[in-house]
């Protein structure tokens, strides 16, 4: 047998960057995961999930409130574990915890330190794929998004993503983990896609080291 494909990527980004549209094409492209001759579940997940409350568009691991600090906290913990105890197999991960520093220091004026968690994530073989795209270019996008949202009134304001995209930008900075800056202004998806599957073949990112 070959080498098993077992990508681990988080895809962080502000609002408006495609990161969920781009999470689904990596699940299912054969670069990164191999040919697939009929679909199952993959394994998608998001730190974006509003799991804290009982409504929609609620609070979660990366917009909870000072008071469930412990919740988001222990459910990175538990992240961490399972992506340990299940290392061979391949995770794309929709906004993790980059985007938890951005909310709650935007939010709260509070920095919060996860080097503990890159420290696990880092033997894991996990890197981000920073999706941005031009301040020009967020309008269009918007319209975009607008044609599907169940939510359009996150949407109103633009300013506010293109500040979060720059305090995203110095978080990354300073991450241990990989990371590659994927300009999606031009909003090809397929592009986009290519591109994270050459970086992913350039530097041994599909595959785990024993």
């Amino acid at each position: 047998m070959g080498n098993k494909l077992c990508p681990k990527i988080i895809l962080e980004g502000t609002r408006l960057t495609f990161k969920t549209e781009i999470a689904f094409e990596l699940n299912e492209h054969p670069r990164l995961v191999g040919p697939r001759k009929y679909r199952y579940h993959s394994p998608l997940i998001s730190a974006e999930w509003c799991t804290f409350t009982n409504y929609p568009w609620g609070r979660g691991p990366i917009n909870f409130e000072p008071q469930e600090e412990s919740l988001a906290i222990e459910t990175y913990q538990t992240w961490a574990r399972m992506f340990e105890l299940q290392k061979y197999y391949s995770w794309i991960v929709d906004r993790f915890h980059i985007s938890t520093q951005a909310y709650q220091k935007q939010t709260y004026d509070k920095d919060y330190d996860f080097h503990w968690l890159e420290d696990r994530l880092l033997p894991l073989n996990f890197r981000i794929v920073f999706c941005t795209r031009s301040p020009e270019s967020f309008e269009a996008a918007r319209a975009e998004r607008l044609k599907v949202s169940g939510n359009p009134s996150q949407y109103k304001d633009l300013k506010p993503f293109i500040r979060e995209q720059e305090l995203m930008r110095g978080l990354i900075a300073k991450s241990q983990l990989p990371s590659l800056t994927l300009d999606i202004s031009d909003n090809n998806i397929p592009a986009a896609v290519e591109r994270i599957a050459d970086w992913m073949e350039s530097n041994g990112g599909l595959y785990m080291v024993d």
